[in-house]
Formats: structure tokens, C-alpha cells, sequence
């Protein structure tokens, strides 16, 4: 039986997370430099001290949301698994990676301009995380590979598409949704998305016959 958390965790990870929240918002809007933790305790509805309590700096309340963005980015990582087939696998990656965007497009947003920015506050932990799980699922591919479920092609760059094609809804939204001809996305246009990239990649990686 799974033990039940005390009233004061439960409301440390929901402070934690309102923060986290209000962060997302202002840091997307006005970036780290404009940013106040003033500013934060107010959208976040907690007295300022409050907020120190939690995070002793915006840095580290910054960097807590990057590391946020890169977990949710490893639970769609997780269907590119040898269990699986690879146009399942594929399928299934493509489709949470975009849902993940559609829900969090503030957070990837604020990622993407952190990267166009220098990367100033991706830390080392981060990036050596990165590559890590990078190479885990590049093994993964390569596997298929060798036993002939995929064509010959380069993991990393496979990859590297994949994380482009399904980035650019949400970071470059008003791009993407005028090349529809609409005023803004709906979530039938990410599904729509992972349709057509899926199949798109599926057809240039997959043997015939498969």
C-alpha cells in the first residue's frame, strides 16, 4: 500500500509548481532579464517571501523550468524502446512530442529563446543529461538498424529532425499556423502534424514490405 504524503509535501510541490507556473509565463514574456521575482510572486498568487522560501533566485527558478521541459521530453522518449516496433515506436514519439509542445507552449518557447540566447542557463547537469538519453535511444535505432527493421540512416540526425519538426508548432506558432491559413492552431492541427510527419519519416526509414 502506497504511503500517503503529509499535508506539508503536498503543499510544498504545489507551491513549487505555482511557481514554476507564473515563471513560465513571465520568463516566455518578458525573458530572464526582464523578469522580477516580484513579478513572479504575484502571477504565481504567494507573498514574495514565500517565493524565496522555494527558490532563492530567478536563475534557479529558471533553470528548474528547463529541467521540467527536459523531463517531459523524456517521457515521450520513452516509446523509441527495443520493445517495440519502430513505426509504433516512431508513431507514438511523434504524437507525444507534439502534445507535450501543444500543452507547454510557453515552456518551449522560452527554451527555444534560451538556446537562441546563448544557452546561458542550460547547465552542464543539463546538457550531459541530454546526451546521455540521446545515446540511449541512438543505440536503440541503431539496433533496428542492424536487424534490418530500419534502412540505413544516421540516428543523431534523425533525431534532430524529429525534434525540429515537432518543436516548430508550438515556437513558431503564428509561422505555422499562416502557412494553414488559420488565425491559430487547434489541437486537430497537431494530430494532423503527427500524421503527416509520422508517415513522411516512416517512408524514408522503413524497408519495403514493412
Amino acid at each position: 500500500m502506497a504511503r500517503a504524503r503529509d499535508p506539508e509535501e503536498r503543499i510544498r510541490e504545489r507551491n513549487r509548481r505555482l511557481i514554476i507556473k507564473a515563471g513560465i509565463e513571465i520568463f516566455a514574456r518578458k525573458g530572464f532579464d526582464g523578469t522580477r521575482i516580484a513579478e513572479i510572486a504575484e502571477a504565481s498568487g504567494l507573498p514574495k517571501a514565500n517565493v524565496y522560501y522555494y527558490f532563492s533566485s530567478k536563475e534557479e527558478i529558471y533553470t528548474a523550468i528547463i529541467a521540467h521541459l527536459i523531463a517531459g521530453w523524456d517521457e515521450a522518449l520513452k516509446y523509441i524502446s527495443p520493445e517495440r516496433e519502430p513505426a509504433e515506436a516512431f508513431r507514438l514519439y511523434i504524437k507525444a512530442k507534439l502534445d507535450y509542445a501543444r500543452k507547454n507552449v510557453a515552456e518551449s518557447r522560452l527554451f527555444a529563446s534560451e538556446i537562441i540566447q546563448g544557452a546561458r542557463f542550460l547547465t552542464k547537469k543539463d546538457r550531459e543529461h541530454m546526451r546521455r538519453v540521446t545515446d540511449v535511444h541512438v543505440a536503440v535505432v541503431e539496433g533496428w538498424i542492424a536487424a534490418g527493421k530500419l534502412l540505413p540512416v544516421d540516428p543523431r540526425h534523425l533525431f534532430i529532425m524529429l525534434w525540429a519538426a515537432t518543436q516548430f508548432y508550438a515556437e513558431f506558432e503564428p509561422v505555422a499556423a499562416d502557412g494553414l491559413r488559420k488565425s491559430r492552431l487547434k489541437t486537430e492541427d497537431y494530430d494532423k502534424a503527427a500524421a503527416t510527419i509520422s508517415e513522411t519519416i516512416l517512408k524514408g526509414i522503413l524497408p519495403s514490405g514493412r
